[in-house]
């Protein structure tokens, strides 16, 4: 098979596909302006990196000195807001339920006078644990008040004894814990979630791409077709041969040329934005990119390779929005990897994003040497390499039976 044969088919694939797009503005969308504004969109979202003045109730059923400092402290912690102060439980529930407010601190009866008399006065807080990110970070900053609150008063009585300020500071806590924040100090949610949230986005639409580009050849059946245009001779007369293993693949090369170019201009575009909040190595980014390209490259073929499968397009695209919708839930950045069962692991340890985002997470949020990250390099270019192949061996079987074409 010459080189110039596997060029020619590689170009004419590229240019059959280059007439199509400019004919479907649909399918154009789908390689060009989809995947822009939904990379726009998503850190637009994410614009305001800290999570701030979250809205909760306060019911203070003691109204005395040290009740209203309480409140006041709840008012000047940055993450959240005292929405209302309610009178009755049935005005605090239904706040809770129509989410008006996400927590409700009870400040109970006789609570100033325990609390000068030396006893104890628990501070209730009723927190809507649904939402788990809202619940963590009430309930942190509702404890760092009663904290200072409580710390406050019992230095105040110390230093009422005869002690010093700062005897009195250390009687109150000897001992304290020096938290110091390895990565992503600030807690910033654009770098946490937005950044891997965009080449997510990208892997499902990258897998509905990789469906839809050879499964409406197999819908329209116009496989034959776009084989006998790449398959000719120079003269341009078509090859009457057994279909070749060689041509096909470099025809869905460039079947899949335009979705390639344009994927990895939204891959960088994703880096661009998730860069400029740290210093990040060259070696990481480019690394970071060879992966990203590599996952668009993957989710190409394995979408074709689900709809080559079973002769269908619908069924090509079910199966890329079972595997890839919900591979982000497995990926182990909002739930913890090793938290999860042992079937769900092995399920994670199966999907490419799972791997891609390990790659993503070390290399620039948690700036890690190049060398931690080549092993899932090599695996998604191995992955890929076997998925071109078998996807090259699928078209060949669809090729050998046309009466399966025409499904839907």
């Amino acid at each position: 098979m010459s080189l110039t044969k596997l060029s020619g088919a590689f170009i004419r694939s590229a240019a059959y596909e280059r007439r199509f797009l400019t004919k479907n503005l649909w399918d154009l969308s789908m390689v060009v302006w989809l995947p822009l504004i939904t990379v726009l969109m998503i850190w637009w979202i994410f614009s305001q990196t800290q999570i701030t003045d979250l809205p909760i109730g306060v019911m203070d059923q003691d109204n005395g000195p040290v009740a209203n400092t309480a409140v006041r402290y709840l008012e000047a912690s940055p993450t959240l807001t005292v929405r209302q102060l309610y009178y009755s439980d049935t005005e605090a529930q239904a706040a809770i339920l129509q989410r008006d407010v996400y927590a409700i601190v009870v400040i109970p009866e006789n609570f100033s006078r325990n609390i000068l008399s030396g006893k104890s006065a628990p501070l209730v807080l009723r927190v809507n644990a649904q939402y788990g990110t809202h619940s963590g970070i009430i309930q942190t900053s509702v404890q760092a008040v009663a904290g200072t609150l409580s710390a406050g008063v019992e230095i105040q009585r110390l230093v009422k004894k005869g002690m010093s300020p700062a005897q009195a500071a250390i009687a109150y806590s000897p001992i304290k814990i020096q938290r110091v924040s390895l990565f992503n100090a600030a807690t910033n949610y654009q770098q946490f979630l937005a950044s891997t949230v965009i080449p997510a986005l990208l892997h499902i639409l990258a897998m509905v791409i990789g469906a839809t580009t050879i499964g409406r050849e197999l819908r329209d059946k116009n496989l034959g077709h776009w084989y006998g245009f790449i398959n000719k001779h120079q003269s341009g007369h078509k090859v009457d041969e057994p279909a070749s293993i060689l041509v096909i693949l470099f025809g869905l090369l460039g079947k899949y040329f335009w979705p390639t170019v344009a994927y990895s201009v939204w891959a960088m575009l994703a880096l661009w934005l998730a860069t400029p909040q740290t210093s990040v190595a060259i070696g990481s980014i480019v690394t970071t990119y060879i992966g990203l390209i590599l996952l668009m490259m993957l989710s190409f073929w394995l979408g074709a390779i689900f709809t080559l499968g079973a002769f269908s397009l619908r069924m090509g695209l079910s199966s890329t929005a079972f595997i890839s919708a919900p591979s982000y839930a497995f990926a182990g950045v909002t739930f913890p990897y090793i938290a999860i069962s042992d079937s769900a692991k092995h399920w994670s340890d199966a999907l490419p994003l799972t791997h891609y985002l390990k790659l993503h997470i070390a290399q620039l949020q948690m700036q890690a040497p190049v060398a931690v990250s080549l092993p899932i390099v090599y695996g998604l270019t191995l992955a890929t390499g076997i998925a071109m192949v078998l996807t090259a061996l699928l078209t060949k079987r669809a090729l050998a039976h046309p009466e399966r074409w025409g499904a839907r």
